[in-house]
């Protein structure tokens, strides 16, 4: 899923910000935090895109397999990589051009809290970019019965059913936060041809893009 999720958040931020998605480095300047980062399989592309990255996790382990594997490249050696959380961060008084957490609400113990916390680090005007699932019946028998039991992509366990969001929820908790959705969009798993694309088909995961309010 991950090519498809940064051609999405590429088109859409250089939209935001004005850039040129078809020049080899359009987030030349820009501060982007990536929020659960893993082991840095979104933040290493969008530091080939030009842009300061710091990736957070809050898994020790996380941190270390992204920093050995960053090093690899000295175009992702840049990317700051610390085990924090985002909450750290916003005590630390740290902003950033856009926030992005790739499927973390559904894990976090507080996700109307976990919101605040993305918009307080995210300077006015800036972007939100939050992943996640849908609660649908249909979400749950791929993400968790298909992906989890039969596939075997994910830990049994990894995911609570309760815990998803709809689109709508998720609009809302945002726009609480300070941050208006202006563009969502569903990832669509191909079985025959094992590949995902984006569309317009929210009922399993989705993406929604916001802007932090300037006020």
């Amino acid at each position: 899923m991950n090519p498809t999720r940064v051609s999405f958040i590429r088109s859409s931020l250089c939209r935001h910000f004005e850039r040129d998605p078809h020049c080899a480095r359009p987030f030349e300047g820009l501060k982007i935090v990536d929020v659960g980062c893993g082991g840095g399989i979104l933040s290493e592309p969008l530091a080939r895109m030009g842009a300061t990255v710091t990736g957070i996790d809050a898994v020790e382990k996380n941190i270390k397999i992204a920093s050995i594997h960053a090093e690899l490249d000295p175009r992702t050696s840049s990317i700051e990589y610390c085990c924090t959380t985002a909450e750290k961060l916003v005590e630390e008084q740290r902003k950033f051009d856009a926030v992005i957490a790739l499927e973390v609400i559904e894990h976090v113990a507080d996700p109307s809290g976990f919101c605040k916390s993305l918009s307080a680090l995210t300077v006015p005007n800036g972007a939100t970019v939050i992943s996640t699932i849908n609660r649908t019946m249909r979400s749950y028998a791929t993400a968790i019965v298909a992906a989890e039991y039969i596939l075997h992509w994910l830990p049994k366990g990894t995911h609570k059913w309760s815990s998803f969001f709809t689109p709508e929820e998720l609009v809302l908790i945002l726009q609480r936060a300070s941050v208006s959705v202006r563009e969502m969009a569903g990832f669509v798993y191909n079985p025959l041809t094992g590949e995902w694309s984006i569309s317009d088909d929210t009922s399993v995961n989705f993406i929604a893009v916001g802007v932090k309010d300037s006020h």
